[in-house]
């Protein structure tokens, strides 16, 4: 067995006593491992090694940090494998998406190594002769960052990046059901270079550790991804310490699909999208709206792929979709399913959970489901898909910008003048116009409305880290020297 231990200050954090956490394998519910639950010492030692981290981080020039990052995912695309096979054993998604997830972690971190060296500042016109201002950008401080089990590589990873470029100490909080994960990525940091203090790791229950890392003045910024209600508690932790926040939070992404694309090819590409990670994606696509044209032969074709998909545990390679990470996740797809039926939607496929051991759950697919049904304003988190129809253009959009979620949302046409419209008229932070894809690492991934604010990747990536200076200085201050100087 395996067993994750805290990393403060370049050490295991390695007290007397400390309550250890099991860590399961969702495909079968068999104990792979456990996970140290952090004390208030060790988050107190994580907290002064970040302070003493940052003050030799921020004053290593932004080459030299990118060097290290460079290096760093040079490391992780190597044990891509290794790390792929930890992450399925204790995530569950398919061994092949596994390492396709430690890949895009390595593309991330490389695209933020090379923008180390572009925090640049600027340099004012002057308004007279004898005075010069600069603008300057700057890390702003130690960070408290907090990932979800979902994408337990990529999400650390990210926050690593980004904090590291700027030139920020981190504390990483990641989830105690994925630790083994995070615990490599960051692993990988520290081979690459990354001084003691710099970037530190601790395990813990969120309710002692959120608030009492956001409360202490050491951390300037947090960085959180998860659900909009627990992401809403942080933001009024972080409020009384005007502390800024990146926040990507929960969404319910619209798909909307007119009636001059093929019916067939549009459910395939979407049905790929959608059951990803057993729809355990906080950009999937979750809310289908198909114009009456098309309706019955893309209801007919997504549950045709849906039905086709091979489900199973995630090491066996010929598994095309893994559990679901936990039984939590199972129950709120029964749930979701039966009040979708009740309200009149039709079950075309799936909706029983597997027999046997493992957090099974088929792919889902209900037609002819009614707005009233929750399936339709709670995001499912699963692979679950409901399908309503639409006429008009108008009532495309009011659908799609019905809910308080705004992460991404996509739309499938061939008509420029849809797409353009839709792409304007839609209320989110990322929309993919015949395409599923909404994120590289050269882009900003972020959210509005209740999904968030404040972006991962791209300069706004980096950005999220830095703070403004204004400085404004005198040249010629001969006024200034003491009587008699020369």
């Amino acid at each position: 067995m395996e067993h994750a231990h805290s990393f403060i200050a370049g050490r295991h954090y390695l007290p007397g006593e400390l309550t250890a956490s099991p860590v399961y394998n969702p495909a079968n519910g068999q104990v792979i491992g456990q996970v140290d639950i952090i004390d208030t010492a060790g988050l107190d030692a994580a907290l002064q090694a970040a302070a003493e981290g940052f003050q030799k981080w921020k004053n290593t020039s932004a080459y030299e940090r990118g060097r290290i990052l460079q290096d760093a995912a040079r490391l992780i695309r190597a044990r891509k494998e290794s790390i792929g096979r930890i992450m399925t054993l204790e995530q569950g998604k398919p061994l092949a998406e596994a390492m396709g997830e430690v890949a895009t972690s390595a593309d991330n971190t490389e695209w933020m190594a090379q923008e180390a060296t572009r925090a640049y500042g600027r340099l004012l016109v002057p308004r007279s002769a004898d005075v010069e201002q600069t603008v300057r950008r700057e890390p702003i401080g130690p960070v408290a960052s907090f990932c979800p089990w979902n994408f337990p590589a990529l999400t650390p990873a990210r926050k690593i990046a980004g904090a590291l470029a700027a030139g920020c100490s981190l504390i990483l909080k990641p989830s105690e059901e994925t630790p083994f994960t995070a615990r490599e990525i960051v692993q990988a940091f520290i081979d690459a270079g990354v001084p003691d203090g710099v970037l530190n790791l601790v395990y813990g229950k969120s309710r002692h550790v959120s608030p009492y890392l956001i409360a202490s003045p050491v951390i300037r910024k947090i960085s959180f991804t998860g659900s909009t209600a627990v992401g809403k508690e942080l933001l009024e932790l972080a409020a009384k310490g005007v502390k800024r926040s990146t926040m990507e939070l929960g969404g319910h992404a619209p798909v909307i699909v007119f009636d001059d694309v093929d019916p067939v090819k549009a459910a395939q590409q979407a049905a790929a999208s959608k059951f990803r990670n057993a729809g355990q994606v906080c950009t999937s696509p979750t809310r289908f709206y198909v114009q009456a044209g098309v309706y019955k032969e893309f209801v007919a074709a997504f549950a045709e792929a849906a039905r086709s998909l091979r489900v199973g545990d995630g090491m066996d390679a010929s598994s095309q979709m893994g559990p679901l990470a936990n039984s939590r996740r199972v129950q709120a797809m029964e749930e979701l399913v039966d009040d979708a039926i009740g309200h009149g939607a039709r079950l075309e496929c799936g909706g029983a959970p597997g027999e046997g051991p493992g957090n099974f759950y088929p792919p889902t697919v209900l037609s002819n489901v009614p707005e009233t049904a929750r399936i339709m304003s709670e995001e499912p988190f699963g692979p679950v898909v409901p399908i309503a129809s639409f006429d008009t253009i108008e009532e495309a959009i009011q659908h799609a910008n019905a809910l308080p979620f705004g992460l991404a949302a996509y739309v499938m046409t061939r008509s420029l003048a849809r797409a353009s419209a839709m792409s304007n008229a839609i209320e989110a932070g990322m929309v993919a116009v015949n395409y599923f894809t909404v994120s590289t690492p050269a882009s900003p991934f972020g959210g509005v409305k209740e999904s968030g604010y404040g972006s991962e990747g791209g300069v706004e990536g980096l950005d999220a880290y830095l703070v403004t200076k204004s400085v404004t200085q005198r040249i010629a201050g001969d006024d200034l020297q003491p009587s008699g100087a020369a």
